[in-house]
């Protein structure tokens, strides 16, 4: 079987200020599953950090990653089978969760959430991780 990777990218180029070299993508298609990276408060496009010190920006942020990427994956946000929520803030859950629960609305995946230490940028503050199926 062959896997779809969508949007390559080479972390030297997301983290230049890091001694990085890995060859990843934002999102691989495995017959109808759908992985994606993790989504934080950064423009995939530009690769700009977005409401830095705003964990609802973030969040918001992230959840129009998924929705984005989803859609280049030929699936939506009602295929979401799993959500992990990384915190670097226990104050910030209610937060993150009530924004996540609106844009999830109706589609009940299975969640963990976890709190950390840090992100791999000292200005993020949510990552939210995805498995989905293909529509």
């Amino acid at each position: 079987m062959v896997h779809t990777r969508i949007r390559p990218f080479n972390t030297k180029e997301t983290y230049p200020e890091q001694n990085l070299n890995n060859d990843l993508c934002q999102a691989v298609v495995a017959g109808n599953m759908i992985f994606l990276r993790g989504q934080i408060g950064q423009d995939l496009d530009t690769r700009e950090s977005v409401g830095i010190g705003d964990i609802a920006a973030q969040t918001e942020q992230a959840m129009h990653n998924i929705k984005m990427l989803l859609d280049e994956c030929g699936s939506n946000l009602q295929e979401i089978c799993k959500l992990t929520i990384y915190l670097t803030d226990v104050r910030h859950r209610e937060t993150v969760y009530n924004i996540v629960g609106r844009w999830l609305q109706g589609v009940f995946p299975v969640s963990t959430g976890l709190m950390i230490s840090h992100l791999a940028r000292p200005e993020w503050q949510v990552e939210i991780d995805v498995i989905a199926v293909k529509a």
